[in-house]
């Protein structure tokens, strides 16, 4: 989409007010992530805030390729406007863990292409765009199971996620967890694929959060929900 001078004008001052906005501190501790902006997000949210939604100027914070521009571009955008070619091209360009995380809880989720999106991105040899298929999965397991087939993946899960590429095991341990927690019929099964599998079972775990090894993740959600 061609720029006009006003436009242009505009995308300049966003970004430099999010220049502006720059910590090395905070850019040092998202380096450790795989990010690679030192923006502090309430700070981010707040200029989106005050932007308000404004989808035309999303699309060219979007086209700048930067990665705070980005997650401004996110938060103002209009998630529903986009086609399904555009967010397919979307989450093959976002390769920064927040700008991913964020373009699919924040953007395809509430598109009416997400079903779609999700079982073509599932299948894709990019572990990066598959992992998006098996988060939007997860997703839908825990919300609007019916018509999945769950054994089925955890077929999958069982054959692929050990040796599965970081971000794609995580997604795909996401999907094991929460077959095991909604879903009390399969649970022992998805249970008994944690064990053996291990995945995540040393995964360093802060005080008063949960594990992400999947038995203990599925355990302590379901002791809550059982007021256990």
């Amino acid at each position: 989409m061609a720029q006009t001078t006003v436009e242009s004008a505009r995308v300049a001052e966003v970004l430099a007010e999010l220049a502006a906005l720059e910590e090395p501190r905070v850019r040092e501790v998202n380096a450790n992530h795989g990010d690679d902006h030192g923006v502090n997000l309430g700070k981010l949210r707040a200029v989106a805030k005050r932007l308000k939604t404004d989808h035309e100027l999303a699309l060219e914070l979007w086209d700048t390729g930067d990665s705070a521009a980005r997650l401004l571009a996110i938060l103002v955008c209009r998630p529903k406007a986009f086609t399904a070619a555009e967010l397919d091209a979307m989450i093959r360009e976002a390769r920064t863990p927040k700008v991913i995380d964020w373009l699919v809880n924040y953007v395809v989720k509430k598109s009416p292409h997400a079903e779609a999106l999700r079982v073509a991105w599932s299948a894709d040899p990019d572990p990066l765009v598959a992992a998006a298929g098996w988060a939007l999965t997860a997703e839908r397991v825990a919300k609007t199971p019916d018509g999945l087939d769950l054994p089925g993946l955890l077929d999958v899960v069982e054959a692929e996620m050990k040796t599965a590429p970081d971000r794609l095991q995580w997604e795909m341990n996401h999907t094991l967890a929460e077959i095991g927690i909604s879903h009390a019929a399969l649970r022992p099964r998805a249970i008994e694929i944690g064990e053996r599998l291990e995945v995540l079972k040393d995964y360093p775990t802060p005080p008063n959060c949960t594990s992400p090894y999947a038995p203990i993740w599925i355990a302590e959600i379901v002791g809550r929900r059982e007021g256990k």
